[in-house]
Formats: C-alpha cells, structure tokens, sequence
C-alpha cells in the first residue's frame, strides 16, 4: 500500500470516517481537504444499488450543470457539408471526417468531447478501439449523435457531464472546482442527484443508493446523509 504524504494525512484527520454530513458540509469540507497546488475539480462519487448486467437497470446519460464544471471542454465534431458549417459556428473546436479518422489513428487526442450526425457513424466506427475505452465514443444516449450539432456543441461548451454507472454500479461525476463558491456546487450537486434519483429502474430493489460521497481531485472523500436534501 502507497503511503500517504503528510498533507494527506493531515487532510484524512479532519474528516470523520463514521461520519454521514449534510451536502452543504461535504462541499465545504471537500474544499477544505483539498491538497493539490492547482484549481483541483470537486467530483460527486454514488455506488448505487443495481444490477448492470440487467439491460433495464443500466445507467447512462447527459445533463448540464446550472454553473458548468470549471472547464471549457474542447469539442470534435464529424460533420460534413451545412452540418459541417453549424457545427463551426456553434464553437466547435475541430470539424472534420476522414481526414480526422486518420489523425486520431495517429495518436491525436487533443480533445474532450465527440459529437456526430447519424450518417457519420459508419466513418466515427472505425475508431472504437481509440474512443471507446476513453468513454469518447459518441452515443444518442448522451446526445453527442445527433442531427442538431448546435445544440450538442453549445451544450458541451456550457458544462454537460456525462454519467455512466460502471459494472459494480458506481457513477462518477465533477461537479465543478475547488475554486466555485459552495452555494455552486451545492447548486451543481443536487441537480445531477436529481437526475440520477429520476433514473432509477423501476426493477432495483431496496436502498437505491448505498454510498454518496464528494471528494477532490487529490483530497479525502468525504460522505453524504442522502437524508439531508
């Protein structure tokens, strides 16, 4: 096991491990026990009680936050001809087709964010093996294949988050930085808790969610009362 530095250690100490605190106190906290050197990103960690390898008890999403993540996504688009041109218009940092296969076979990933109209999915699957283990692969479930490219675009720019609950249902999203004002990131906090609560299977069973916590990007997890919102 790694040992931890003293600033980690210091960190762990001020946070209550038996403890359950409200959202308000989790943020502040979360902050608080921050140690990295840079503007870190507050991330909101759910293990939720599902059953994955059921097609209905699946997860996955999109949404914006009310005050975005922090962080100006750099967005892909495969486009071509006017939807090539709404997209640049929209902001979009790249537009392209083959050509942009080509350069990211090549090993450039330079980007955060892929969107695609539906006609360039065939093109955009010659690069499962490079997007799909990096969660960039485009999904109408997320709405990055879509014909409205404006919107995607304008929605990617603004602070949409992605949601996925893995195989042993765990789902992590940020929810903004260090550096936002608690009243933000509470805001940012019981938005997407509203959406995952409103994506709950109807065939789950017992407790919904098992463990909630929020953490930093180097600092301690600090745990939620689901009670307290």
């Amino acid at each position: 096991m790694a040992k931890k530095s003293k600033s980690m250690r210091a960190a762990l100490e001020k946070v209550d491990a038996t403890k359950l605190y409200s959202v308000e106190e989790a943020v502040a906290l979360a902050k608080e026990t921050s140690i990295a050197k840079f503007d870190a990103s507050v991330e909101v960690a759910y293990n939720l009680n599902i059953d994955t390898k059921k097609s209905d008890q699946q997860i996955r999403g999109a949404m914006v936050l009310p005050n975005g993540t922090g962080k100006t996504a750099r967005v892909l688009v495969f486009a071509r001809g006017e939807k090539a041109k709404e997209a640049e218009a929209a902001g979009a940092d790249f537009v392209g087709a083959d050509e942009l296969v080509t350069k990211i076979n090549g090993g450039w990933l330079d980007f955060d964010v892929v969107i695609a109209t539906p006609d360039m999915m065939a093109v955009v699957g010659r690069l499962g093996r490079v997007l799909g283990p990096r969660n960039l692969m485009p999904n109408p479930k997320t709405g990055t294949v879509t014909m409205d490219v404006t919107k995607a675009v304008e929605e990617s720019k603004a602070g949409k988050v992605n949601y996925r609950a893995d195989k042993a249902g765990n789902i992590h999203v940020p929810i903004g930085k260090v550096s936002f004002d608690n009243e933000k990131l509470v805001e940012n906090f019981k938005a997407l808790n509203a959406v995952i609560m409103a994506a709950k299977p109807a065939t789950a069973k017992g407790t919904y969610i098992t463990n909630l916590s929020v953490t930093t990007t180097m600092g301690a997890g600090v745990k939620v009362d689901t009670t307290s919102f």
